[in-house]
């Protein structure tokens, strides 16, 4: 088995401490030579300045190829392709392009005046720019709002045939979900790489929440297992025994590239990369 390409998603920090935690991620994560970083947006585009903020600092600091998420909620078509040209400005050309989820409280997405519709309209236009690399948002399990999963996949394709180069999945527990997505995908005529995206599960009880608000359907075993092992204190093997098992197996089905939720908490996606195969890289400096 050979070790996979592996990148990590990290959130902006809206603290001090946050902010620590952010760099002890990166210093952590870094060595493992990730693709690409990526750091998002909250619902509602609630740190959208946050973003920009660690996008900058990341870009500048790091050495890494970061990616900036850029959702389409509370701003127009120009407030929105002017913070993407801000990001180009700052030498970042990656953008994970989502619909992004509206503010808290303020029930379904609705379309800003003068803003773009969903997240075709937004890829349309950053793809016309010409200057970034644009990765989108798919669903393994059934996005809450799709009628079924077969529109998931139809909205997919047009997201992809709009301009986007590459799909980052949600997160899901078992291989065989992935699997039947590609395949489905494959049908539908769907020849740009597809990678899943991975949750080490840090805290089962803030996992089993995120799945159930975002679609991701919870096998009874994995209940079970966690119910068992918080019992027993030995819930952080668990989280890396289950989550090594899920990326081994994807391997094994021809799967070459991984990219990690990793909630600012590196500790078991190392663990996980390094069970994988995927070991920090040695400089040339260290060597001599």
């Amino acid at each position: 088995m050979s070790a996979p390409k592996v990148s990590f998603e990290f959130f902006p920090p809206q603290t001090l401490e946050a902010s620590f935690r952010l760099w002890d991620t990166v210093q952590t994560l870094a060595p493992l030579d990730p693709r690409f970083v990526s750091v998002t947006y909250g619902a509602g585009g609630t740190t959208r300045d946050l973003t920009r903020e660690a996008v900058a600092t990341l870009h500048k600091s790091s050495g890494l190829n970061v990616a900036a998420h850029l959702t389409c909620v509370n701003a127009t078509r120009d407030e929105t392709l002017a913070i993407a040209d801000g990001f180009a400005e700052a030498g970042v050309s990656e953008i994970v392009a989502l619909r992004g989820d509206p503010p808290k409280g303020s029930g379904a997405f609705q379309q800003h005046p003068g803003g773009f519709a969903n997240s075709v309209e937004l890829i349309e236009a950053l793809a016309a720019k010409g200057k970034f690399t644009i990765r989108v948002g798919a669903y393994p399990d059934k996005h809450p709002e799709a009628a079924n999963a077969q529109a998931d996949i139809d909205w997919l394709k047009a997201k992809l045939d709009a301009g986007a180069d590459e799909a980052l999945t949600q997160f899901f527990f078992e291989a065989e979900t992935f699997l039947r997505f590609r395949d489905a995908c494959a049908k539908a005529g769907i020849d740009k790489k597809i990678v899943p995206g991975i949750l080490p599960i840090e805290n089962w009880k803030g996992a089993s929440r995120f799945a159930r608000n975002c679609g991701t359907v919870i096998p009874q075993w994995l209940e079970d297992a966690f119910e068992t092992a918080i019992r027993d204190n030995r819930q952080d093997l668990l989280a890396t025994a289950v989550c090594t098992e899920l990326c081994s197996d994807l391997i094994d089905e021809g799967v070459d590239s991984l990219h990690f939720y990793t909630m600012n908490r590196p500790e078991l996606t190392r663990d996980v990369c390094h069970a994988l195969g995927v070991t920090p890289k040695v400089s040339l400096q260290n060597v001599a």
